[in-house]
This record gives C-alpha cells, sequence and structure tokens, in this order.
C-alpha cells in the first residue's frame, strides 16, 4: 500500500515538478493535497539520495533527477533512507524482438516503475520491429511500433528523466527480415546481412533516420554481436574467403559513418572481437587474441558494451572490463536480469550473476551499467515477474545489500503485490547440484516436452536418476505456497504461475503412470489414463494457456500469441493422440506404442532451449 503523498509545484524545481505529474497520474500524489508534503533540495555529487523526515513533511536530497525519482518511491513506501549510486547511468535493455512489442501504454506504467526504483535509461531491443518508410516487409506482421509511438514515449519518458536509447541490429540477429526474399540482395547468410553491398549501408541509413526521429538522445546501441558466419555465405561466393576481423572493422567504420550524420556515437557488442581471436569462437576465452592491427582500425567514435549474464566470479568481470580498456574503449556493461529460457523470472541466476558484477564494476569505476531481458525463443516469460529484479538489482546498485527486508518495502508500494510471493514463484525452475555449478530444470522445456517421446524426460536423468521425483515434489510445494495469492496481478501474475506449476505437475504425474502402466500392460491404469489422466492435464494446459494468453495480451501488441498458442494447443494434440493410441492398444488394432519401447541406457544430458529443438527429434 503507497502512503499519500503531497507537494508545493512553486518550491519545487521544473524538472521534479514534471516528475511528479506524470507519476501522479497512477500514484497518491497530489499537489496541495493530503498527506506527507514533499520537499526537495538539490545536492552537489549526482549519486547522493538523503531523506529527513519533519513535522508532516519529508525533505529529499537528491544529486539527480533519478535519485529524485528513487526518494519519490521510498517515500510512497514509509521509508526513509540514505543511499548513494556510483552509477552515472542505470538502466535496462527490454527485448521487443521475440514475438513480444510491449505496448507503448504499458511501456509508460513500466517507465513510471522504473523511476520510482532509481532508473534512467531504457534501451528498447528491436530488430525489425519498427516501421520503416517504403519497407513494408521489414517486421511484417510483428507489431513494430511506428514513427509517432515511439516520439510519444520518448516525450513521456523524457519528463521522468529517463533516456530512451534504441537497440537495433545493423548486421547479424536479423533472421525475422532476412527470411523475406525481398532483403536477398542485402543477405550473406541466414542472419547476417552481406558487408560491402551499398543496399545494406542504404537501409541501415533508414535505419538510424527512424530512430533519431524517434528518439531525443544521441546514443545508439547498432548491436553487430553474435555474427559467427559473417563473411561465410553468399559474400564468400561472390568474393571469396577474408577475415572476419577485417570484415567486421571495416562494416563498422561505415556504419560509424553513417551515424555521424545523425549526431550519434554508436554502441555495439563487445564480442565478435573476443570470439574471432580464439578457435572456438568463445566470447570468455582467456587465451583469445586480438592482433594489433585489428585494435587499431576499431573505430575510436564507437563505444564497446561488455555483456556478461554468466559469471559468478568477481575476478572474471574485472579481468573483462580491463580487457575492454586495454583495447583503447570505456566500456558499457550489460549484465542481466533473467527473463528469458524460462517462464517466470529467475531470481537466482540474477543475484548470482549480478552481485560480482555490480561489485566488479563499482570497484572498476564503470559508470554506465544495464540490465538486459531476453526474450529468446518465443518471449514467453511473464516480464512482469522481472519487477522484483529490477527493485533487487537497484537496491544493489544504490549500495543496498538486496535483501528482502530492504527491497520489500519499495516494491510494494511501487508495484502492489507481495515481493516474496513474487520471489516464491520463481521456485518454479528446480535446481540440483551439479559438477559445473547448479542445474537448471528449465520449465519451458519440460511444457514444450513430448508427452509420448520425453526427450527431455531421459536427458535430465543424466544430472540425478531422481530428478523427476524432485522436480515434481518442487513444483508442488511451490504450487501450494502460491495458492492463496492466485488472484494478485499486479506485478507477475501470481495466477499464471499457479497454473504454471500445476500443469507440469500433473504432466509428470501422467508421464510416470503412463511409463508404469504401459510396461505391465496394466489394462485398468491404461483406460484409466485415456479416460480421465487425459482430460485432467489437458483441462490444465487449457487454464495455463489461458491466463498466458492473459497476461500477454495485457502487456504486448498481439502479433506473437500465435506462436505460444501453436505450442500449446500442439500439446492439446499430442494428449489426445495418446488417448488414441492406448485406445489401439487396448482394442488390438496395434500391438505396441513404439514412442514408449525406446530405452536410453546413458543420456548424455543434452539440454537445447529451442522450442525447435526441444520437442521432437525431428526437426520443426
Amino acid at each position: 500500500m503507497s502512503r499519500n503523498l503531497t507537494w508545493k509545484r512553486t518550491e519545487t524545481p521544473a524538472a521534479v515538478n514534471a516528475m511528479l505529474d506524470v507519476l501522479a497520474e497512477e500514484y497518491p500524489i497530489r499537489e496541495n493535497g493530503e498527506g506527507v508534503q514533499l520537499k526537495f533540495v538539490q545536492a552537489g555529487e549526482p549519486g547522493i539520495l538523503k531523506m529527513t523526515p519533519g513535522a508532516g513533511s519529508l525533505t529529499i536530497k537528491y544529486g539527480s533527477l533519478m535519485t529524485a525519482g528513487r526518494g519519490i518511491g521510498h517515500a510512497l513506501s514509509g521509508k526513509c533512507v540514505e543511499e548513494n549510486v556510483v552509477f552515472e547511468t542505470l538502466g535496462i535493455m527490454l527485448d521487443c524482438s521475440r514475438n513480444a512489442v510491449m505496448k507503448t501504454e504499458y511501456l509508460k506504467k513500466w517507465l513510471r516503475r522504473l523511476t520510482l526504483m532509481g532508473y534512467n535509461m531504457v534501451m528498447l531491443y528491436c530488430e525489425d520491429t519498427y516501421q520503416l518508410p517504403d519497407e513494408p516487409y521489414f517486421g511484417f506482421m510483428r507489431g513494430g511500433y511506428s514513427l509517432e509511438e515511439m516520439q510519444d514515449v520518448d516525450a513521456y519518458a523524457a519528463r521522468l528523466g529517463v533516456e530512451m536509447v534504441p537497440c537495433i541490429q545493423t548486421l547479424g540477429h536479423l533472421e525475422h527480415m532476412i527470411r523475406w526474399h525481398v532483403y536477398r540482395n542485402v543477405t550473406d547468410t541466414e542472419r547476417v546481412m552481406m558487408v560491402d553491398e551499398e543496399k545494406t549501408y542504404a537501409l541501415i541509413e533508414k535505419m538510424l533516420q527512424f530512430w533519431s526521429s524517434a528518439f531525443k538522445s544521441r546514443r545508439v546501441h547498432v548491436g553487430m554481436d553474435e555474427t559467427h558466419d559473417l563473411g561465410r555465405g553468399r559474400f564468400m561466393d561472390k568474393f571469396g574467403y577474408e577475415r572476419g576481423f577485417d570484415l567486421f572493422n571495416r562494416h563498422l567504420d561505415r556504419v560509424n559513418q553513417i551515424s555521424k550524420k545523425f549526431g550519434y556515437k554508436p554502441i555495439i557488442w563487445s564480442d565478435m572481437y573476443f570470439r574471432m581471436g580464439n578457435p572456438d569462437q568463445n566470447y570468455y576465452d582467456p587465451a583469445t587474441v586480438i592482433p594489433d592491427d585489428v585494435k587499431a582500425k576499431i573505430p575510436q567514435d564507437a563505444e564497446l558494451c561488455y555483456w556478461d549474464y554468466y559469471h559468478r566470479d568477481e575476478a572474471f568481470y574485472s579481468d573483462w572490463i580491463q580487457r575492454h580498456r586495454d583495447l583503447g574503449f570505456e566500456p558499457l556493461m550489460g549484465s542481466g536480469v533473467w527473463t528469458w529460457v524460462c517462464m517466470w523470472y529467475d531470481h537466482e541466476q540474477t543475484v548470482a550473476t549480478v552481485t560480482p558484477c555490480l561489485s566488479a564494476c563499482r570497484k572498476a569505476k564503470v559508470k554506465d551499467v544495464f540490465f538486459t531481458m531476453w526474450g529468446d525463443n518465443g518471449a514467453y516469460c511473464e516480464y512482469d515477474s522481472s519487477l522484483a529484479g529490477l527493485a533487487w538489482a537497484a537496491d544493489l546498485s544504490y549500495g543496498g545489500g538486496g535483501s528482502d527486508d530492504e527491497v520489500s518495502p519499495l516494491f510494494e508500494a511501487v508495484c502492489g503485490g507481495s515481493y516474496k510471493d513474487q520471489l516464491t514463484a520463481c521456485d518454479m525452475q528446480p535446481r540440483i547440484d551439479w559438477e559445473d555449478g547448479k542445474m537448471r530444470c528449465f520449465t519451458s522445456l519440460m511444457i514444450w516436452e513430448d508427452p509420448m517421446l520425453g526427450l527431455y524426460w531421459r536427458e535430465f536423468r543424466h544430472f540425478d536418476e531422481n530428478i523427476w521425483e524432485f522436480i515434481r515434489k518442487e513444483l508442488a510445494g511451490t504450487r501450494e505456497k502460491l495458492a492463496g495469492s492466485v488472484d494478485n496481478r499486479e506485478a507477475g501474475d501470481i495466477g499464471h504461475a499457479w497454473n504454471i506449476c500445476d500443469f507440469l505437475v500433473k504432466k509428470i504425474d501422467f508421464r510416470s503412470a503412463l511409463l508404469a502402466a504401459y510396461e505391465k500392460r496394466d489394462r485398468k491404469a491404461l483406460t484409466e489414463l485415456k479416460d480421465r489422466g487425459v482430460p485432467e492435464v489437458n483441462a490444465a494446459m487449457e487454464k495455463m494457456a489461458a491466463s498466458f494468453r492473459r497476461q500477454w495480451l495485457k502487456r504486448n501488441k498481439p502479433f506473437g500469441l500465435e506462436i505460444m498458442q501453436v505450442r500449446f494447443g500442439g500439446q492439446i494434440a499430442r494428449y489426445n493422440e495418446i488417448a488414441v493410441r492406448i485406445d489401439e492398444l487396448l482394442s488390438g488394432v496395434v500391438d505396441s506404442i513404439p514412442e514408449l519401447e525406446i530405452k536410453l541406457d546413458k543420456p548424455s544430458g543434452q539440454i537445447d532451449c529451442r522450442y525447435g529443438r526441444s520437442i521432437s527429434g525431428c526437426m520443426i
């Protein structure tokens, strides 16, 4: 519950007045109204936030608009704090390219929340999800943003003191565009654009023109990451082999020159410089070598972004920050609040990787930090669940310890609902101890798992023979803990989280019973599975699909929902197929179900989170 706040316009700086006017659209903040009166005092140091209570008043001493916004967030929660953030930029990168494109009105809601948590920058990751003039197939049927939508969001964010930054792609990760034949002339491989092709640069100029008109910021992230097959497709067919380093630098120089036309200083993901320096194209290989002639040709106008969502030791981050500086560049740090390969925000992975990352950045005096929020393979995460992670990461960034007691009051005042419930739902992705750390039992893979083929039923046993008994117990426990909060949808939709756990418990129970009944040819048990088991698990799937649709359409444009509904519908079809096959077995039409006959004595633990590689032994 947020407490009532008031302020006097004539006694408040203009920029803070603008922020308060926007926040008052949603929160109990009223000019000359009832409640605790806010007073604002500008501090000399930009990272300062110091709150002092008075008689019916609260003075917020702030160093910048972002600390003023966080101070208002704390005021709503009833807390007085003294904090200091050393980062000049504290932002997020929101993935709007893996099918989910957030509606602009909902994005504004997120902007209000981010302001109250103390963030001051939002990157929108848009590969092709924006509308270019005379390019009807660019982002076709993908729900791309119009110029007017982005200009409106930018103006709204500016009133909150938040910088909107485009985060696009100008080399790789463009498979959604390249799929269309009209872009064959700018195609190298199925994901990478053709270097040295003038039509490529004409298209990139259109991209940068769009964002130059959309956002006032002169920062643009032009991507260029993970182009592993650069120069290995049509480019090689036409021109022969050329060293990847040289192609990459030449292309970056062209993109940099175009950027200058719009007053941009481009940012790129730095990984390809490190990847091309070792035979395995491993971003994090300590033995990687970047030749001196390559270093010398990196455009000095560009900025390098070091992304790392994986390492759990501070020393690695410190080393890699220094390696970027050895290249002659001050890096931006892209960490991760985990929203990918999971149906719900992954708190354990976030805490384990962000904590050492921020510590290293603080010691190395890195100034710009943001948290990526990817949506790989369908953006099926309940993105609002990540607000808990953003509240936690902000607390750590402002010098807090990230404890539940520290984070909960601000989160609940700003986002609503129970912080504890949000974190409890994170347990739907159980972990077991393994040789290289903790092995995550991906909820998404369990959902996609074909109920007859059981690919991951076998593969997960590589990690522990009794893993499914463990997973079932963990999911049932999480379901029970969430049962009393299923109507809470203020942040992450707890009812949806409960439905996910419920479906998976029923799915595991069904699979266990099916294997046991089939092995014994237990006609009574098989009949029970056909007549009652299949309808029960399908009903749970339909309930989960309905809550997925609910949370998706609340937040996103409808485009991309069809992909998830096809996946959910495929599960129902396959359970119906099991009922038919059992009936055929019992009636003597067939004498076996071949999919249930296959044995794998030594599973390798093969994990591939892509739907097309996890649903079947065949390719989709």
